[in-house]
């Protein structure tokens, strides 16, 4: 599995399984899936709680429903306006600056955090649950916002034309009108 990875190209796996001293499936595993099993589980703690918790749907899960669903929406829809970017042969090395990515420099990763927080307070009877999982939501947006997702895919792409002005004017993370250059006359 780690090998069909490294053969798909893609350059964090391969720099990854370089480090391997062995086997490389067997370092992928460790270094790999298992930690993604495990911040998975974590991660999805809220809905394991939610899921015996009795009770009725309150406000406050009907909040994190519309949460939850502005978040699918900047995933599916940045995903999608980031693959059709990308099949366009002249956008080779260009830096996607149209529809969500205009207001975001990462749709996908500020979806995935409203996800993760719409997630969390789903019923009323779960007060203490709710209070065990806190940490879910919370650890997995600053992951995102400013760990491993944010910080690692800026740095890789830093050299790109175009990209410092992107982020002259765009937001990092929350979705906001573009700003104006501050070099414009």
């Amino acid at each position: 599995m780690a090998r069909a990875q490294a053969r798909r190209g893609s350059p964090r796996y391969d720099k990854l399984l370089s480090r391997a001293k062995g086997n490389r499936d067997a370092y992928a595993l460790r270094s790999v899936y298992l930690v993604q099993g495990v911040a998975m589980w974590f991660v999805s703690l809220p809905v394991q709680v939610t899921q015996f918790s009795a009770g009725g749907l309150g406000i406050v899960a009907w909040v994190g429903a519309a949460i939850w669903l502005v978040g699918f929406f900047f995933e599916a829809v940045g995903d999608l306006q980031l693959v059709r970017f990308k099949a366009r042969p002249a956008n080779k090395g260009v830096v996607m600056t149209e529809g969500l990515w205009r207001y975001t420099r990462h749709p996908n990763y500020f979806g995935d955090a409203c996800v993760c927080v719409g997630a969390f307070p789903h019923r009323r009877g779960c007060v203490a649950g709710r209070a065990l999982t806190v940490l879910s939501p919370l650890i997995m947006t600053y992951f995102l916002a400013r760990g491993t997702g944010k910080r690692v895919l800026e740095k890789h792409m830093r050299d790109r034309p175009g990209f410092a002005d992107y982020v002259e004017r765009t937001s990092g993370f929350f979705p906001l009108p573009p700003r104006k250059k501050t070099h414009d006359p």
